[in-house]
């Protein structure tokens, strides 16, 4: 471990960055993974640079000033990790140091503004529905706005869904096969209100009872992600009181970004009375993938009808899901299994999209550039449809297809699955 970093930041947050730093070899693997360095070729915009320039911070050998702009350029998409063959916990790096240096942060107004508006409007899905209607009658006004609030309205859809509101309780059809825990989201009740849906029935259908529990929030990975520590905690203790892993068999998530917040628990709660609960909620915490392909393997899923004619699907590995997750073979698989379906890999598919919670509104040039990227990615493979696991993914891919003028529709993997139960494929 660290030494230097251990001795001078003693809590529990600093002996998990200290051992971060203390992992990295500097081998360079991460490079090709990262996706500004990707596009910028600059070191220091890279993971391995960014380490350095986190332990030199961190030991007091170099102003927080000079390596904001490199560290806040980090998507936190963690395709170094997955590349890392030392096995660093660049995560725990990244959020642990941002949360450290954000109170220390004296950013401009607009930047305050914008960070404090996103994180009080996600959370709670009634102000950010109010705030999204009163956004998409200002879009017409958006080339005529400073960039810092173009971006958010950029990725407004058309129009803003109603609420679809689930029942604190849905019954299994047919025999019992299990009981699930269900966490709502909070962006994608007003923006991707038939996620949630979809997911509730699919479950349903295959024996699965499905209770979301009436006491729960946001994740808390927006405010991790961008240092605001504090919110973290307090979105996070309140999910702790709300959930009861020990009356579910799994907790789902169907946000590759919520998902991982919720495994992230341990870490961010790393030191506070609340560390074993944590531990305990974050070892029932699984995608809807992975829950749905276990179902499967013990017993086989109800079968899906077949495509109406043959179908091609490409599937976008949604950061948090691949990287952070681990989460890769069980979407294919499911897909796959839809009669008359053709799985199609994207080119560059372990590149973020460029969404990365809040990072298309703070960082909107490089989210753009990576958007664009990877909606042509997606389009010389010409699909009909292009899936993935994540709301933040969704958006990103549907504002930037539609630049492009591609008729290609977007959706979540459960969509796909409920639609093919349904014979409207």
């Amino acid at each position: 471990m660290n030494n230097d970093i251990a001795a001078q930041h003693p809590d529990a947050q600093g002996q998990l960055m200290a051992h971060a730093v203390d992992a990295c070899v500097h081998c360079g693997f991460c490079l090709p993974a990262c996706p500004t360095y990707t596009l910028l070729g600059d070191e220091m915009d890279s993971p391995r640079g960014r380490i350095v320039l986190m332990k030199s911070v961190l030991e007091g050998e170099l102003p927080l000033l000079d390596a904001a702009p490199h560290l806040d350029r980090c998507l936190g998409c963690l395709g170094c990790v997955t590349a890392c063959p030392s096995g660093v916990p660049y995560g725990e790096l990244i959020s642990g140091f941002r949360g450290w240096a954000e109170p220390q942060r004296r950013r401009p107004v607009i930047q305050r503004l914008t960070r404090s508006a996103v994180l009080t409007m996600l959370p709670r899905p009634a102000l950010f529905r109010a705030g999204a209607t009163v956004g998409k009658y200002a879009k017409p006004l958006a080339p005529l706005l400073p960039q810092a609030l173009r971006a958010p309205l950029d990725l407004l859809p058309s129009a803003v869904q109603p609420a679809q509101p689930l029942p604190a309780f849905t019954p299994a059809h047919g025999p019992k096969r299990g009981r699930v825990a269900f966490l709502e989201g909070c962006a994608q009740q007003v923006l991707t209100p038939n996620f949630n849906a979809a997911t509730v029935r699919v479950l349903s259908r295959n024996g699965i009872e499905v209770v979301v529990p009436p006491g729960q929030g946001c994740c808390g990975a927006a405010a991790m992600h961008t240092g605001a520590r504090p919110l973290a905690l307090q979105q996070a203790r309140r999910n702790l009181d709300a959930f009861d892993p020990a009356g579910v068999d799994a907790i789902l998530s169907n946000a590759a970004g919520c998902g991982a917040g919720l495994k992230e628990y341990p870490m961010l709660l790393a030191g506070e009375p609340e560390e074993g609960q944590a531990r305990r909620l974050a070892s029932k915490v699984q995608d809807i993938s992975v829950y749905l392909a276990e179902l499967s393997a013990a017993g086989g899923l109800e079968p899906f009808m077949p495509t109406t004619r043959p179908l091609r699907v490409a599937y976008h590995d949604a950061c948090h899901l691949a990287h952070a997750q681990g989460v890769k073979a069980e979407p294919r698989a499911l897909i796959r299994s839809i009669p008359g379906v053709e799985l199609l890999d994207i080119p560059e598919g372990d590149l973020c999209c460029g969404s990365a919670g809040t990072y298309n509104i703070e960082q909107p040039d490089l989210a753009g550039r990576l958007g664009d990227r990877k909606a042509r990615n997606v389009l010389s493979v010409r699909p009909d449809i292009v899936v993935s696991g994540n709301v933040g993914c969704h958006t990103q891919l549907q504002s930037h297809l539609t630049r492009l003028g591609s008729p290609v529709r977007v959706m979540h993997t459960i969509e796909l699955l409920d639609l093919a139960y349904r014979g409207e494929l």
